[in-house]
């Protein structure tokens, strides 16, 4: 299986950058040992345009364009929250399929309505505003923990 993130904006050196560093590395060795590839990642800079709509069609190309034609989970506040549990089954299970993943990290102003339509899961860590580097963090924390309940990793300590 491979995966891909796009993102818009840069990590700047930093606490950020040191955490998503940290599970990417982690993910990419444990991936190996379940059929799934290193994490491709693809940072593009935030749109030009004047308007808050007109950029995020900018921003909307530039992510859709690395996207491809896999599964594409797209993190807005105004998806799903799955459990860790749900997560990692969703991934296993498209896996299992042959599928491709991409994960897609909108900038300031979100995600396009495009980017939105065209994902196979939304996913939301709540409807707080949480900044765009620390939404990466997340998702590859989230990535990590999914990679380790699949391979029966005692990293995540679910429900008793």
């Amino acid at each position: 299986m491979r995966l891909g993130l796009v993102a818009i904006g840069r990590l700047k050196r930093g606490p950020e950058q040191d955490l998503a560093d940290r599970y990417r590395t982690r993910s990419d060795a444990l991936g190996r040992s379940l059929g799934i590839a290193a994490l491709d990642v693809a940072e593009y800079p935030e749109g030009r345009a004047r308007s808050a709509p007109e950029r995020l069609v900018e921003e909307a190309t530039a992510l859709l364009s690395r996207a491809g034609p896999g599964r594409l989970v797209a993190f807005d506040e105004r998806g799903t929250s799955p459990t860790s549990e749900e997560f990692a089954a969703t991934l296993g299970r498209w896996r299992d399929e042959g599928a491709s993943a991409t994960f897609a990290i909108g900038g300031p102003d979100g995600l396009s309505p495009a980017i939105r339509d065209r994902a196979a899961l939304v996913v939301s860590f709540g409807r707080l505003t949480i900044p765009h580097g620390l939404v990466r963090v997340l998702v590859l924390e989230q990535l990590y923990r999914a990679l380790t309940i699949l391979a029966g990793h005692p990293y995540h300590r679910g429900e008793p």
